[in-house]
């Protein structure tokens, strides 16, 4: 739904996932096989990643400043058995958390937010404020204050909502 370039480093994986349902079609990319290939899931995963993805959105429609879309199970709870291992470059010394299992959905996920979080860039993942989208994007405006996914499509209708609802 977006034009916007993809999130950087793992966030693009989160970002992704998030971004597997269109809420306005209800098109679910993890009912199909290449949608589940995609992230390396069975069919039989696909319902915890469905978990996942809903709990990583409420986060991002937090990030921009707006309640959770639905009940969802929290994200740290999710999270909190992802095994997470510290990798060290030998050649460079650089240290990094990585996923202790490589096949690891929520582990991958969890690496990704781990480092985002040392970049700084996990509050501009972000969800679009357009009830009928909150399609996920990486906000890349100078103060950080972003509200939807494309000022084209959500953004303006947003914009001719507040109009039409002045004149009438």
């Amino acid at each position: 739904m977006t034009e916007r370039s993809p999130a950087p480093g793992g966030l693009a994986l989160v970002e992704a996932l998030v971004n597997t349902l269109d809420i306005e079609s209800g098109a679910d990319a993890l009912d199909t096989a290449e949608g589940r290939a995609r992230f390396g899931i069975t069919p039989q995963e696909a319902d915890r990643a469905r978990e996942l993805r809903e709990s990583l959105r409420a986060v991002l429609l937090a990030h921009a400043g707006h309640p959770p879309h639905r009940a969802v199970t929290p994200l740290g709870e999710l999270l909190a058995t992802a095994p997470l291992v510290v990798t060290v470059d030998p050649a460079t010394g650089s240290a990094a958390l990585a996923p202790a299992d490589s096949r690891s959905l929520p582990a991958r996920v969890a690496a990704a937010v781990a480092e985002s979080l040392v970049t700084g860039a996990w509050s501009r993942l972000k969800a679009c404020e357009a009830a009928d989208c909150h399609w996920a994007y990486y906000d890349r405006s100078p103060a950080g204050r972003g509200r939807w996914c494309s000022m084209q499509v959500c953004g303006a209708r947003a914009k001719m909502r507040r109009y039409r609802a002045k004149e009438g």
